[in-house]
């Protein structure tokens, strides 16, 4: 179990930190099948300039794949041929088969501190924001968190 000392007293003393994630996280969510490839998603994420993204099969949150999921994914790149050939890799593999299952969520309704507490425990850079009924309603990534904390410094 992790300590949060640092966290903690830093939530505490700024208790207007103390807002839910419903406040700060992005509702405008890019999910991605888990029978997509690879490459799609490193396409999306480029694109979109997003480092995780929510996988979704049957309609259902399945889990999150992130730029790291792809990296640890990918045969090295080396020159030019070597950018073809793990392309043609990515584009071999599907999401599915790489992603963080089952994905660590946050409900809409809970504390940033709780949010903070949960990634830091994890060691995660994301959480999926689920309402009552358990549907995707948004992200909630440190980048979040670290604006929330910039704001009250």
């Amino acid at each position: 179990m992790h300590s949060f000392p640092f966290t903690d007293a830093l939530l505490f003393a700024y208790g207007e930190i103390m807002q839910n994630v419903r406040e700060i996280m992005n509702p405008k969510v890019v999910a991605i099948g888990a029978a997509d490839r690879l490459l799609t998603a490193e396409d999306i994420m480029t694109l979109g300039h997003v480092r995780h993204m929510p996988v979704v099969q049957s309609g259902r949150l399945v889990g999150v794949v992130s730029e790291r999921d792809l990296l640890r994914a990918s045969p090295s790149c080396l020159g030019s041929q070597a950018t073809e050939d793990r392309r043609a890799f990515l584009n071999s593999v599907e999401v599915g088969d790489v992603m963080s299952s089952p994905p660590v969520l946050i409900d809409i309704k809970a504390s940033v501190q709780d949010a903070a507490k949960l990634m830091v425990a994890n060691e995660i850079g994301c959480l999926p924001v689920v309402g009552d009924a358990g549907e995707l309603l948004g992200i909630l990534t440190e980048t979040h968190m670290l604006e929330v904390l910039a704001a009250h410094l």
